[in-house]
C-alpha cells in the first residue's frame, strides 16, 4: 500500500478564514468561550458541526489544532492528533472478508507486493511498499488489532473490523492518533485504495 502524505488542503491562516469565515485567532476564542478542551471531542465536534456548521475537514483540523495551540496531550507526550476511518461494504461473509488478510499471499494480491504477515499477538506484518506493522491482537472473523511501524505514521494503532450485515460485511479501518493533516489525509486516501482492491478480490471469488 503506497503512501503519499498529501494534505487535501494547506492548514494556514489565509484558508480557514476563507473556508469558515473565521481566522484561528478568532476560533480559539470561540472555542474558548463554549468551554474549552474540557468539553472534550465528542462536544466540541457537535458544536462546530452541527451548530456551527463547519464541514468536517475543517472541524477536526479546528479541533486537532486548538488541543495543539492549548497544549493538551496524552500520557505519551503526543497530542491526540487525528483519527481517520476507510469502510467498505463487501458482498461477502465476515470470515471470507478475513482471509483477505489473514496471510502474506493473501495480502499480496490487494495490499502491496511481497507481503510477510505473522497474524497472532506479537507477530508482524511487512512488504515490499514499506508498510510494518506489529499484530497486537486478532480475533478471526471480526477484529485485527495493530501498531503500524510505516514510517508514514509510526507507532498509530490501527483496528480492522468485520461488521456483518445481510448479505454483507463492512470492512473498516481506524487509523489513530495522526499528529498532522498529511498523514490523516495521507493515509485515508492509501487504505481507501487499498480497500477498493479488497473488494473487488474477495467479490470476484
Amino acid at each position: 500500500m503506497k503512501v503519499t502524505l498529501r494534505s487535501e488542503k494547506v492548514v494556514s491562516d489565509e484558508n480557514v478564514k476563507r473556508d469558515t469565515g473565521r481566522g484561528f485567532v478568532e476560533w480559539w476564542k470561540v472555542l474558548d468561550s463554549f468551554g474549552g478542551p474540557a468539553k472534550g471531542r465528542r462536544e466540541i465536534g457537535g458544536y462546530l458541526l452541527g451548530e456551527l456548521k463547519v464541514d468536517a475537514w475543517w472541524s477536526a483540523t479546528l479541533q486537532v489544532e486548538y488541543e495543539r495551540h492549548k497544549g493538551v496531550v496524552e500520557k505519551d507526550g503526543r497530542g491526540k492528533g487525528y483519527t481517520i476511518c476507510a469502510t467498505k461494504s463487501v458482498k461477502a461473509a465476515p470470515e471470507k472478508c478475513f482471509e483477505s488478510w489473514a496471510t502474506g499471499e493473501a495480502l499480496d494480491a490487494w495490499l502491496g507486493p511481497k507481503n510477510v504477515l505473522d497474524l497472532k499477538p506479537g507477530g508482524s506484518l511487512s512488504n515490499g511498499d514499506g508498510n510494518a506493522a506489529d499484530v497486537r491482537g486478532v480475533t478471526p472473523g471480526k477484529t485485527i488489532r495493530l501498531i503500524w511501524k510505516d514510517a508514514s505514521a509510526p507507532g498509530t494503532p490501527v483496528e480492522i473490523k468485520f461488521q456483518p450485515a445481510p448479505g454483507k460485511t463492512t470492512v473498516m479501518v481506524t487509523h489513530d492518533r495522526l499528529q498532522t493533516r498529511e498523514e490523516a489525509d495521507g493515509l485515508r486516501a492509501a487504505w481507501g485504495e487499498a480497500l477498493d482492491r479488497m473488494k473487488k478480490l474477495v467479490e470476484a471469488g
